[in-house]
């Protein structure tokens, strides 16, 4: 049975996730119930996540994963994109010192080749200049797509099998893990989607085969470390059995 909310809490439970995966829904209608427009929101959705990776960091988290961008974002309006991708630039101008300085290392899952120059070049010296930090993994997820992940591991195992540097036969879970983005990385403990959808959107899918799943009504700009602290202890009071039964 899950235990309920416990709101007001001001501690924290002690089994805490080793990874936490967000989907970060609700900019568009934070910012339509106020009138805003669109971007409006993303910028607002900024600093809620400056929040939660500062008390992933506080928490002794050790890794978040954050979607920001899909590969079927590129199908929202044009205007839309375009601030969507300049908030990506001031988003790393802007919090990369505090992140090194924090010891975060920085990963972007996704197709960073795919992105425009500018947003390309900001990413990979992000990556570069955390990459030998030892604290948070913060998992950007930026132009990924969770079945283009699988594919994409699935076609260098095939190109190494094709030159015999790799034998199918082989082949295992933790092996096919190695290839994901997140190689080397722990499965994903604790999945949560704000904005009140109930669905993961081809996000992580290998890595969340067996997360404990929290749907939280808040829209992401009004998310904060309050709201966190709570799912947290949705989590902890989860009975993960990983498809075994107690005895």
């Amino acid at each position: 049975m899950n235990s309920p909310k416990r709101p007001g809490h001001t501690g924290l439970p002690g089994k805490l996730p080793r990874h936490v995966a967000i989907v970060m829904d609700g900019n568009g209608r934070w910012a339509r119930k106020r009138g805003l427009p669109r971007p409006a929101g993303h910028a607002a959705g900024v600093e809620a996540l400056r929040d939660i990776i500062r008390a992933c960091d506080e928490w002794g988290i050790g890794t978040l994963s954050i979607y920001a961008f899909s590969t079927e974002n590129w199908a929202r309006p044009g205007e839309e994109v375009s601030a969507l991708m300049g908030l990506l630039l001031r988003y790393f101008a802007g919090e990369i010192d505090e992140l090194d300085e924090k010891n975060v290392r920085i990963r972007i899952l996704g197709d960073v080749e795919g992105l425009p120059g500018p947003q390309r070049d900001a990413v990979c010296r992000a990556m570069e200049r955390t990459g030998g930090n030892t604290g948070l993994n913060l998992n950007i997820a930026l132009n990924y797509g969770g079945r283009q992940e699988l594919l994409r591991a699935a076609r260098s195992l095939m190109a190494d099998a094709a030159t015999g540097r790799f034998d199918p036969g082989e082949l295992d879970e933790q092996g096919f893990a190695r290839r994901l983005y997140t190689g080397g990385q722990p499965e994903v403990d604790l999945f949560i989607r704000t904005g009140g959808e109930v669905r993961t959107s081809n996000f992580l899918p290998w890595q969340t085969t067996y997360a404990e799943m929290v749907f939280n009504e808040i829209l992401w700009p009004d998310y904060s470390r309050e709201a966190f602290r709570e799912d947290l202890w949705i989590y902890a009071g989860r009975d993960r059995r990983f498809g075994m039964v107690r005895t």
